[in-house]
């Protein structure tokens, strides 16, 4: 990602933190939407998820300038993923309902080119979690 491209998901990822509540339940309604058998894959109560994605988010979002530091936790984040029956197509879904949600949730701060750095910022994460076992010393 370039330096801009950083500076946007940061800028835009502060502007949700106060609609972080109302943004993720967004996403996990438009993803359930977009494919209704990824629900069986959550728990029935998803206050617990939905904090855990706006926490995974803030991590990569804040990680993204050094990243060699987060891409471990997404590694393993991706392998507990796979556990929970998540596959390689799923990360499609995930990441039109993110987008979705991002144009949602920031309006017309939304621009062109902030959706082209978190598709990029997406494109980094998912290809981190969906990296086959490999061992880490």
């Amino acid at each position: 990602m370039t330096p801009k491209q950083i500076q946007l998901v940061q800028c835009t990822f502060e502007m949700l933190v106060p609609i972080a509540d109302t943004a993720v339940a967004l996403f996990y309604n438009r993803m359930f939407e977009l494919d209704p058998s990824l629900r069986s894959l959550f728990p029935t109560h998803m206050a617990g998820q939905r904090q855990k994605l706006i926490d995974t988010l803030a991590t990569a979002v804040r990680g993204l300038e050094t990243p060699d530091e987060f891409l471990f936790m997404l590694r393993e984040l991706g392998r507990r993923h796979v556990d929970y029956g998540v596959k390689p197509a799923h990360y499609q879904t995930m990441n039109e309902a993110l987008i979705w949600m991002l144009g949602e949730g920031l309006g017309k701060q939304f621009s062109d080119e902030t959706k082209e750095a978190w598709m990029e910022m997406y494109q980094i994460l998912a290809n981190a979690m969906q990296v086959d076992d490999v061992t880490v010393y």
